[in-house]
């Protein structure tokens, strides 16, 4: 059930209603719905892989519980370890398990000794990236005694679960999210209100931004090696503004729908394309995952204490692991090496710490120096998506290739409709001047109602008018 389909625009209405209706009667009622309807859109796209929801959130509700119970280090050691084997077994068998297979497989053949790869051909679940990450957290947290584990079997199913969140996440911490399931709430018109505003926000960067973007560089991609340098460029573009518009746009509709139930979720992306280098980058972009990483991975390898050795290992740990969690394919694996070495040279001048603020802030304008850092930072951004996007390293090496040709310099090669270009601008532009607030939409609350009416009628008569085939998320294949 796509967060943009027909079926979505009638599930969630439905669900408010009742969910709501049972505020006033049990607690433990409205969590049990809550739980019941996360499973039915779930299920929307395969009831037989709610066997792996379910199965993952007994693991670690009954590993946090022995946690807590035992003051024994090597138990205790035992159980966290029986929680990250599990958690991480689960994603190694659906979705890395042919891509090694054949990965060793292709290095025999190198060697002169052809090997049949072994291949289970496995469906990869929908979300098992993000929830089997969410509970292991959960049991991490408990072991370091930062979060004490839940006595409420219902409330911790609900939390694995809940189906805003469920299936691209943001990836969720017990100790922010879990608290909530149990307190009583109260419906808040201002919440639900502005909710609303995120969804609406939401569904202008997928449908009309991303599904768009992916009419003109679909077709560029495919067809790598018959376009000039230029168009080829203008795709690397195109796919940056895609994947940012797809991603953040399924973020603004999950935060918005967790508000319309009373909830909080934390933000996921933060404007990140008005970044001035790439560390700044990755503290506004998919940032459930990237402090996932630091605090569960990066932080144990020992963080940036130690040696310059040290330091650079642990980068590199985390961006490679962070590749690899996108998708077994050696492209991602590579994208994440080289915003490594990104991160290094920038570790290395002293400027990993630099860029903590809003760029510009206070003012309307950037400077003319932090206008080319974003310039440049976006230019490399988009450079090195092309990989991200590419098929295997063959298709990426062409692609690059044939960009930096002579061809560049040619005529741009687009038949596709660009009626919707302009909205481009239009969304960083609101972007830009929301760049200090948690969505592009949220100032409105301080426009008269007619003018809230008038964007708000605007937006919707814009998103029907450009919608096209429904494309699903692409962070789903994740």
């Amino acid at each position: 059930m796509l967060f943009d389909s027909l079926e979505f625009a009638v599930f969630l209405p439905v669900v408010f209603a009742v969910y709501w209706s049972l505020s006033s009667r049990s607690l433990k009622l409205q969590n049990a719905f809550l739980i019941v309807v996360s499973y039915i859109f779930y299920g929307w796209w395969d009831w037989r892989f709610l066997a792996l929801i379910i199965f993952s959130s007994g693991v670690d509700y009954l590993v946090a519980k022995g946690l807590y119970e035992t003051a024994d280090l090597k138990k205790r050691k035992t159980l966290l370890w029986a929680s990250i084997s599990i958690n991480i077994g689960l994603l190694g068998v659906f979705k890395y398990f042919d891509f090694f297979s054949k990965s060793f497989a292709e290095a025999f053949t190198l060697l002169g000794k052809p090997l049949d790869p072994l291949l289970l051909n496995i469906v990869l679940p929908v979300g098992i990236s993000f929830y089997t990450f969410q509970t292991l957290s959960y049991s991490i947290d408990v072991y370091r005694r930062k979060l004490e584990p839940s006595e409420d079997l219902i409330s911790f199913f609900a939390y694995v679960s809940f189906f805003p969140q469920l299936v691209a996440g943001p990836i969720e911490r017990a100790t922010n999210l879990l608290p909530q399931f149990y307190k009583r709430r109260v419906f808040s018109y201002d919440k639900a209100v502005d909710g609303m505003r995120q969804i609406l926000w939401g569904l202008f960067k997928k449908v009309v931004i991303a599904d768009n973007c992916a009419g003109i560089v679909d077709p560029i991609f495919n067809h790598a090696s018959d376009l000039n340098g230029s168009t080829l460029a203008l795709g690397a573009i195109f796919f940056a503004i895609q994947v940012y518009g797809d991603f953040s746009g399924y973020s603004d509709i999950a935060i918005g729908t967790a508000r319309l139930f009373g909830f909080d979720l934390k933000p996921n992306f933060l404007y990140p394309y008005f970044s001035r280098d790439t560390a700044e980058f990755w503290r506004r972009w998919h940032i459930s995952l990237s402090t996932w990483f630091r605090d569960y991975v990066y932080i144990p390898l020992g963080g940036s204490h130690g040696s310059l050795w040290q330091n650079v290992r642990n980068i590199l740990v985390i961006f490679l692991v962070s590749g690899l969690w996108h998708g077994a394919k050696w492209t991602y694996v590579l994208w994440g090496g080289l915003h490594a070495c990104c991160f290094i040279v920038i570790m290395l001048i002293g400027n990993h710490r630099r860029n903590l603020d809003v760029v510009a802030q206070g003012r309307y304008l950037p400077s003319l120096k932090e206008l080319l850092q974003m310039g440049f930072t976006f230019a490399l951004l988009s450079f090195l998506l092309i990989i991200f996007r590419a098929e295997n390293l063959g298709d990426a090496w062409v692609y690059i290739e044939n960009m930096f040709s002579e061809s560049i310099f040619r005529r741009i090669q687009i038949y596709e409709s660009k009626a919707f270009i302009p909205l481009i601008g239009g969304l960083f532009l609101v972007e830009w001047l929301s760049r200090e607030r948690l969505h592009g939409l949220e100032v409105l609350s301080r426009y008269s109602r007619l003018w809230r009416w008038a964007i708000y009628l605007g937006l919707i008569l814009i998103i029907v008018s450009f919608r096209g085939e429904s494309q699903a998320f692409m962070y789903f294949q994740f």
